[in-house]
């Protein structure tokens, strides 16, 4: 009798004990009726058009959006429009320092062995060339390091250019290095007597466009003219050099450095009901390269971001207050985001939780974080309410955040998160004249924002205030 006791025990209280731990585990967090607010919400944006239209018409109506140009200054209103037609409680403009940049003229040429045309863009910063442009025999590198390691005066008169092939890969994990040769390539090439710099684009694309991007020179260094080939171009160029013989360039760069100019991060806010003062941050940068408009990056970004908090919004008041950032001149040097967070730098601890899209429109494949262990059990839970968006949950707890959240992990411990996209074909399109709108697809848009609605509103209506590590 003892024993059939034990055994009922184990098999039917002990169970029922389990089930009520977990439910009260649940419930801690949130209650049934927010976990279904989160699932009308989600199943809303699933369905909803919202984040489609706005990116159609800020790439359609403003277009591509170099900061300090007027169509910059458009991008600004549009985004301010928007936010108070949508409905958001605080709608704002703060302003953003950042050095002005102009391209007007952008050509090449390969002289020797014979004339070829050269699919080339000048790097976001480069100085002009002559007016009559410049030419010069071209020496090859595989890699920034082995430009850093050349004998100093050996490129006198010549013109530098590395070859370095980008991987492709699902995180885009071959973004870094490769980027390396963006940023200080022109600087190396400099010091060892260059008088211009050519880099393989930063891209995983066989098509002819260049990929642009910023670049950045040194004070006591020689700045020499920067730019980035097509890939196919820069394979053209390494054959012709692996045959032997001397092959000569001609490159006409004409831009314009106009000094301090000023934009402005747009923010638009749903106000909390219990701790106003407390937010989730969701940001996106507002401008773009020239050559497209800016579908990608980050159009894409802005529009879902705007559309998670009006969804959110309007089926219920979250807790703590939902504030979306546009950011400004993010691709001159993230000026928006030091801007933003120097501004906000005693007020810090108010950011429960901070994600930024910035890789473009593929969908969200994985959610992690970076947070305090404390804070783990609200990770957990709102990593299963973005299963049912095929959404897995890495447990890592290591997200680095977007480009724009840089200055934040730099200046405290932040609570980040990464909803990771699939970007496996993103550079092939990123910073280029074919970064434009039929690139996005409207479907896996919708799932973008529905994780993005999905995690907000759960960071917003959590009972432990999440922080970082």
């Amino acid at each position: 009798m003892k024993l059939a006791f034990r055994t009922l025990i184990k098999t039917s209280i002990l169970p029922l004990f389990a089930l009520c731990t977990s439910y009260t585990t649940v419930a801690q967090e949130f209650t049934q009726a927010e976990l279904e607010t989160v699932a009308k919400v989600r199943d809303h944006a699933r369905s909803s058009d919202l984040s489609w239209q706005l990116v159609e018409s800020l790439t359609t109506e403003v277009g591509p959006r170099l900061p300090g140009t007027e169509n910059d200054k458009m991008a600004v209103a549009w985004a301010k429009q928007k936010f108070q037609q949508l409905g958001f409680d605080k709608v704002w403009l703060e302003p953003s320092k950042f050095p002005e940049w102009r391209r007007y003229h952008e050509s090449g040429f390969i002289l020797t062995p014979s004339k070829q045309p050269l699919h080339l863009t000048a790097l976001g910063n480069s100085i002009s060339t002559p007016k009559q442009g410049l030419s010069g025999e071209v020496v090859l590198f595989e890699t920034f390091d082995e430009l850093v390691a050349a004998p100093a005066g050996s490129l006198k008169g010549k013109i530098a250019f590395i070859n370095y092939r980008m991987n492709r890969d699902i995180d885009g994990n071959g973004y870094g290095p490769a980027v390396k040769a963006r940023n200080k390539g022109a600087v190396e090439a400099a010091k060892k007597g260059a008088i211009a710099y050519m880099m393989r684009s930063v891209s995983t694309s066989h098509h002819r466009f260049a990929h642009t991007g910023g670049s950045h020179y040194t004070e006591g260094v020689s700045k020499i003219p920067t730019t980035a080939v097509a890939n196919p171009d820069a394979d053209q160029l390494a054959r012709l050099i692996a045959l032997g013989k001397p092959v000569k360039v001609e490159l006409n760069i004409q831009t314009e450095d106009l000094g301090e100019g000023t934009s402005y991060n747009v923010i638009g806010e749903i106000t909390g009901s219990k701790y106003p003062e407390q937010y989730v941050l969701l940001g996106s940068h507002l401008d773009s390269w020239d050559l497209g408009t800016g579908a990608l990056d980050d159009g894409a970004g802005v529009a879902l971001t705007m559309a998670a908090a009006k969804h959110i919004a309007d089926h219920t008041r979250p807790e703590r207050s939902i504030r979306v950032v546009l950011f400004a001149a993010e691709e001159l040097g993230l000026w928006g985001a030091k801007a933003y967070f120097k501004h906000y730098q005693d007020r810090l601890s108010n950011i429960v939780a901070a994600a930024e899209s910035d890789f473009g429109a593929d969908v969200v494949y994985a959610f992690e974080s970076n947070v305090n262990a404390a804070s783990l059990p609200v990770v957990r839970d709102i990593a299963k309410q973005l299963k049912p968006l095929g959404i897995k949950y890495i447990r890592k707890n290591a997200a680095r955040g977007g480009p724009d959240l840089i200055p934040f992990k730099q200046m405290t411990s932040a609570p980040i998160f990464d909803l990771h996209q699939v970007g496996t074909d993103y550079f092939d399109y990123h910073h280029t004249a074919d970064d434009t709108l039929d690139k996005v697809d409207p479907d896996k848009l919708k799932q973008n924002t529905a994780a993005y609605a999905v995690f907000a509103l759960m960071a917003a209506n959590a009972k432990t205030a999440m922080a970082g590590k």
